[in-house]
């Protein structure tokens, strides 16, 4: 098995962009009080088919405004070259530096995938149009994404979008390590190198998380969805156990070499500082 490089950690925090002014306001609190955790970058979602485009940008400006890193989220189904040369130059002359390069979903009831059809593509046209203005970020998918014909084939996606110019990537959540540490190995047996940082989903409403796991194809393993089910509407208890979860999890993940930790906060503080202090990072 070939050994897996070491790379520096980043730990880094995402957000969606809200809808209402309470929103804003509640994302301003929330990005106040995780940015006394020094994060390298805060990362903002991009809707299907770039509905939230411009809500996406003026998040991105804000937190930019506020003295931090933002990297905002590009998806490209659904997009035109165009287009998204239109958002990369908006991006590069508001000085953002850092973009995460997806496939994205099509808006539902649109048939029309656009002129990229996947996110190498997208990540190709990047670098041609930009050179190495933009550290791009790609997804992985440790438990492998579920329109995949095969593991090996999303293996293979995953290295066309290191070979057409990707930085770094950042998974989708997961709550079985070995999935990851197994990611990590079958990309160093295909020679890619570039750091993998994991997702991190904080549990604090079960019903919310497995539906998304259920849309993503994310496992929640069947002792911790059964242990969830137990509590029903208990809401302490279920983020009193995800606490307890989510934290053995990044502690074993770190201990064992992972290059930092990328929270999927859904634009709340709270789980997120209080993992953070368990860490003790």
């Amino acid at each position: 098995m070939k050994s897996r490089k070491k790379h520096p950690r980043t730990f880094s925090f995402e957000f969606f962009p809200p809808k209402t002014p309470q929103g804003v306001e509640k994302l301003r609190a929330t990005r106040r009080q995780l940015a006394q955790l020094q994060p390298k970058f805060f990362s903002v979602t991009y809707g299907a088919g770039g509905s939230t485009r411009d809500r996406t940008l003026e998040t991105v400006l804000e937190i930019q405004a506020e003295g931090y890193d933002a990297a905002p989220h590009l998806s490209c189904i659904g997009s035109t070259r165009d287009g998204i040369l239109a958002i990369l130059e908006q991006y590069r002359e508001h000085g953002i530096r850092h973009v995460v390069a997806l496939r994205g979903d099509l808006p539902s009831g649109t048939a029309d995938v656009g002129e990229f059809r996947y996110a190498n593509e997208l990540v190709e046209f990047i670098r041609a149009q930009t050179g190495d203005h933009f550290h791009i970020e790609v997804a992985a998918y440790p438990e492998y994404h579920p329109q995949a014909r095969s593991a090996r084939d999303d293996l293979l996606n995953f290295k066309r979008k290191v070979e057409a110019g990707a930085d770094s990537a950042i998974t989708q959540y997961f709550f079985n390590p070995d999935a990851y540490f197994n990611f990590l190995d079958e990309c160093a047996g295909l020679g890619l190198d570039i750091p993998v940082v994991p997702g991190i989903m904080p549990i604090t409403n079960f019903s919310q998380l497995a539906r998304f796991s259920d849309a993503c194809g994310a496992e929640i393993p069947r002792w911790m969805r059964l242990k969830l089910q137990s509590y029903g509407d208990d809401i302490a208890s279920i983020r009193a156990f995800g606490l307890d979860a989510i934290t053995a999890l990044c502690d074993r993940l770190l201990t064992q070499g992972a290059p930092g930790l990328h929270f999927y906060t859904l634009n709340q503080a709270g789980a997120v500082s209080t993992i953070w202090q368990r860490l003790g990072l």
